[in-house]
């Protein structure tokens, strides 16, 4: 019904608007998982799976007929500069969808109390930030220690770590969207639950410091989430044309093209996000 409402043609006109839709999807997410597992013995363990699952399935729908109409759009416009201002209406649209689930992930993280729904994002956030003391991290932001091996990283460690990491992850979104084109928004709203849980942890689990915990994480957040969006439009819109029969047209090819155009920009967009969050952000915070 929602999706109904606002579809990816009016969202392109009014990319803001989706900022509502997130924190309205990941707000009724966290309180549907809240509601009905917390006090499951079993899946209480993976709140943090099922407000993703949950998040996902909302914004499944609005992303199949988001990837439907760009991959018509490559069909209909001419030259790249045109194509990929096009579809920059489409990734606006989904950064502030994208902002949308971090503010409401994030807030609900301080008035939920960090351990409730976000273990699994608390131990991905420990393992990438404080890979030296993993232990001592988890547990204190409230999490059962997972036993794993730690060791010393500089910052040319850390920044490899961090590149090839989101680079795997650009892969999975390439993989998944080709596969099932909405179904790289897991990746994206998983990516979103685990910078909340940073967000929430270097707010001190206090709402007035939540906009500057949101600030520090848009740094390197924003272009890094763009270049995942990038890729899942590349997916995306070379699965709809592959399931459409146009794999002997001429038309495919120029659409195979711009898909591999746009995974080349990723690329290069998550390597300056890598460079930002490792040798920048620490610097300004």
């Amino acid at each position: 019904m929602f999706e109904m409402i606002l579809s990816p043609r009016k969202a392109k006109r009014a990319p803001w608007e989706m900022f509502f839709v997130g924190i309205f999807y990941a707000s009724l997410a966290i309180l549907l998982v809240q509601w009905i597992f917390s006090q499951d013995a079993v899946l209480s363990k993976y709140s943090g799976i099922l407000v993703v699952t949950f998040t996902v399935m909302f914004c499944t729908p609005f992303m199949y007929f988001l990837i439907r109409n760009e991959e018509d759009e490559d069909i209909r416009q001419e030259g790249a500069t045109r194509l990929l201002k096009e579809h920059s209406k489409a990734i606006f649209a989904l950064m502030w969808l994208f902002i949308g689930f971090i503010v409401a992930f994030s807030f609900w993280y301080i008035m939920l109390g960090s351990s409730t729904n976000f273990k699994a994002q608390i131990e991905t956030y420990c393992s990438i930030n404080k890979p030296n003391n993993f232990d001592a991290c988890v547990q204190e932001h409230g999490v059962k220690s997972a036993g794993k091996a730690t060791g010393l990283v500089t910052s040319t460690d850390k920044f490899l770590m961090i590149f090839v990491n989101n680079v795997y992850v650009l892969i999975f979104t390439i993989v998944f969207s080709l596969i099932f084109g909405a179904g790289a928004i897991f990746v994206l709203a998983w990516n979103a639950s685990v910078i909340a849980a940073a967000v929430g942890i270097f707010s001190r689990n206090d709402v007035a410091n939540l906009p500057l915990g949101i600030s520090r994480y848009m740094i390197h957040g924003i272009p890094e989430i763009i270049a995942y969006f990038v890729a899942f439009l590349a997916g995306g819109i070379l699965g709809m044309a592959i399931t459409k029969h146009d794999t002997h047209k001429e038309r495919f090819w120029n659409i195979l093209q711009d898909s591999l155009n746009l995974v080349i920009i990723a690329v290069v967009i998550l390597l300056l996000a890598a460079v930002i969050e490792v040798y920048v952000t620490p610097v300004l915070f």
